[in-house]
């Protein structure tokens, strides 16, 4: 069975929950990709999607530069589903009018149907209000001919839209967002009910279509994995290993990046817990090397992703017939690496940015199109212990984009020494498994402290914790005062240089988990 011979297509623009979106299709165990807004028509016919959804996005449909996917959309025959300003744009290119709203709807708001079939079958026209999430302050105010009202607000008359005898359908709230407590329904009525999938997208069915194209691709050749003993980059080594066996040389490089402990660790897991080759490789000097007084953070994250890249190289070298490099994308790294709206990237991640071009090994990134939750259940469908599929994510980049500014043998220990007594104190709550990332960043900054009736002048550490299902968005751990304090007093007490600690209570967006 072909996995990807079902999916559902999201044009995006510029909405900062399209990801969501994805996450909320991928939970019906059907497959969707994301693409830019202006995808063209070809490669839309090309992929034969079953559905398509229009994402919100921050701009006006009648501003001069806003995303404009191709009119010739709806004339594919293919349900079609515009959220927000994606609805917005489908009545504008269909005939009708949106213009600026009186009022404008951020946040709840209450949602009265009208109309108990497609996207809101199951639902109740008598039913008091359902709670959804508004985001706008545009609004529909005449309907593009053929389109009926389904559902209203209190400030928007035309809230949810249909096309009289065409599969279009338009939601002015977000059903992406957990707010909105019909999301789920809408998005199943439209995936099943309008597109008619059958949710074909498991992670089973992804082992074995990923064996077979990773065996079709590297036929008899060499592989050298890039292994960091995280989550994705082992799970990438145990499924590469299952399709071609001994095929697979995997290299551990120690960059001086690392936590307390950690390349021991991983050195001891892969060589008690599985039948992989690992060559273990001491690259402190060089990484710190490269790092000497650079302080801007993409710089840091493109020289330590070359560095990767050139030492990956010198080893496939010793293997005459290493042909390949497998490394541990994931779908999230593939989207904060580009831009669909606007010429900004969020972040270069170590492992995409460009990289291939100045590679002479051939790429093989098969967790590529996952979540950080599906890379999880594919481990286990693998059978690797849960200790190596429910550790907390790491950056590739490691501790150098934990710490501010330069990077240096004095300012790495520090960060060592803090982030040790928060990983302990988060086991021993009982809260690491359930905190999605909990970490120790060292700022820039010193500031005056008292210590022993001496006036000192020394690091900050701030902490991060933050709850997550797929690293697109996460909200800040609320974690116990009390953890707060122990894990304060500790760091402050045990580790040299630094005498103050803040937590860090932004959420994603507007920011990013690490800090750099």
């Amino acid at each position: 069975m072909d996995i990807h011979s079902e999916k559902i297509l999201i044009l995006d623009f510029g909405s900062q929950t399209t990801q969501l979106i994805a996450r909320r299709v991928r939970e019906q165990k059907v497959y969707c990709e994301i693409h830019p807004f202006n995808l063209a028509i070809d490669k839309i016919k090309a992929m034969a999607p079953n559905g398509i959804i229009l994402s919100g996005g921050p701009k006006s449909v009648y501003d001069a530069d806003a995303p404009k996917s191709d009119p010739a959309l709806f004339e594919l025959d293919i349900p079609i589903l515009g959220i927000c300003y994606g609805a917005q744009l489908m009545t504008m290119q269909l005939g009708g009018l949106v213009e600026k709203a009186a009022k404008r709807e951020f946040g709840k708001a209450d949602l009265e149907v009208k109309y108990t079939a497609g996207v809101f079958a199951g639902m109740e026209t008598d039913h008091p209000e359902y709670q959804v999430w508004m985001s706008h302050g545009d609004r529909v105010e005449k309907l593009a001919p053929g389109f009926l009202v389904s559902a209203i607000s209190e400030h928007s008359p035309n809230a949810a839209i249909r096309h009289e005898s065409k599969p279009f359908v338009g939601v002015q709230f977000h059903p992406e967002v957990v707010h909105t407590i019909i999301g789920n329904d809408v998005l199943r009525n439209f995936i099943f009910g309008m597109c008619g999938c059958q949710s074909q997208w498991t992670m089973h069915s992804f082992v074995e279509s990923a064996v077979k194209a990773i065996q079709k691709k590297v036929g008899d050749g060499r592989v050298i994995c890039a292994l960091s003993g995280g989550v994705d980059s082992s799970v990438v080594a145990a499924l590469v290993h299952k399709a071609i066996g001994d095929q697979l040389t995997c290299i551990y490089v120690n960059n001086g990046l690392m936590r307390t402990g950690e390349t021991e660790s991983v050195l001891r897991f892969f060589k008690e817990k599985t039948g992989l080759n690992v060559i273990h490789v001491d690259a402190c000097d060089y990484f710190l090397q490269e790092l000497d007084g650079i302080s801007d953070p993409e710089t840091k994250r493109k020289r330590i992703g070359y560095g990767f890249i050139k030492i990956f190289e010198e080893e496939a070298g010793k293997f005459g017939d290493a042909k390949f490099l497998a490394q541990g994308t994931l779908y999230p790294d593939v989207i904060e690496s580009i831009s669909f709206v606007g010429d900004t990237v969020i972040k270069s991640h170590h492992n995409v940015g460009g990289l291939p071009e100045v590679m002479k090994l051939d790429l093989i990134e098969p967790l590529r199109e996952l979540f950080k939750d599906e890379v999880r259940n594919v481990g286990l469908e693998l059978g690797l212990p849960e200790e190596a599929i429910y550790r907390q994510p790491f950056p590739g980049p490691g501790l150098a984009i934990r710490i501010l500014g330069e990077v240096s043998s004095e300012r790495l220990e520090i960060l060592r020494a803090a982030d040790v007594i928060v990983l302990e104190e988060m086991k021993k709550s009982g809260l690491y498994r359930k905190t999605w990332q909990s970490f120790a960043v060292l700022l820039p900054i010193q500031t005056v402290g008292v210590m022993g009736d001496e006036r000192t002048y020394e690091h900050v550490v701030a902490i991060r914790a933050v709850d997550s299902l797929d690293a697109m968005t996460a909200d800040w751990s609320r974690l116990p005062y009390d953890l707060l304090g122990r894990i304060s007093n500790r760091i402050i007490n045990e580790v040299r240089g630094v005498n103050r600690v803040v937590y860090d209570i932004s959420s994603k967006p507007p920011s990013t988990i690490e800090w750099e």
